[in-house]
């Protein structure tokens, strides 16, 4: 009845001309319907928000979580990078400086000694040379091996947490492989 009221106060020309009643009649206006309508509306609207709605914003809030915590981890690993880069860096420059000074050593020797036993001295030299250069090539190599190895494990951990699945074997060889073929160029 109030929606009747209701009706009448919104419409008042509908009002003047028949009443509202046969116009909400005319226009096959059903209250028990209506009502029926509304509430299965708003059962579903509830149900939606519980159970639809509301669960699908978590998910969303915890992927995004799961992806700042991805890139977090991308910023540690470049650090962690530059670091050892920075690291292999400085003992190449040691183990070149070590060899100068072989070199350096050798040379001094091998000019205090006599005519004699400078062509000795000499060659001693050279293999002392050839032995550092190869010692410093070998330490290099060592240390690059490590490097690649330690940067690949990152780079696969840090790709398995960013993902958020568990690598196979062959996504961990694919991103060894693509790793070591960046570290080279």
């Amino acid at each position: 009845m109030n929606l009747y009221i209701l009706v009448a106060s919104a419409a008042p020309a509908l009002v003047e001309k028949a009443g509202v009643k046969e116009t909400l009649e005319q226009f096959g206006w059903n209250p028990l319907a209506f009502f029926s309508q509304v509430i299965s509306f708003s059962l579903v609207a509830f149900l939606l928000n519980k159970f639809a709605y509301k669960p699908v914003l978590a998910m969303l809030e915890e992927r995004k979580k799961r992806i700042e915590d991805g890139l977090a981890n991308a910023r540690q690993v470049e650090a962690k990078l530059a670091e050892a880069t920075k690291a292999a860096e400085d003992i190449r420059g040691k183990a070149n400086a070590d060899a100068v000074k072989m070199i350096a050593d050798a040379q001094t020797a091998a000019k205090v000694v006599t005519e004699r036993e400078g062509q000795r001295a000499v060659a001693q030299a050279a293999d002392i040379i050839q032995k550092a250069r190869e010692a410093g090539e070998a330490e290099a190599k060592r240390l690059m091996a490590e490097l690649k190895k330690d940067i690949s494990r990152l780079i696969v951990d840090s790709t398995a947490k960013v993902t958020g699945k568990v690598l196979t074997d062959a996504d961990r060889k694919t991103i060894v492989d693509s790793t070591n073929k960046e570290l080279a160029a």
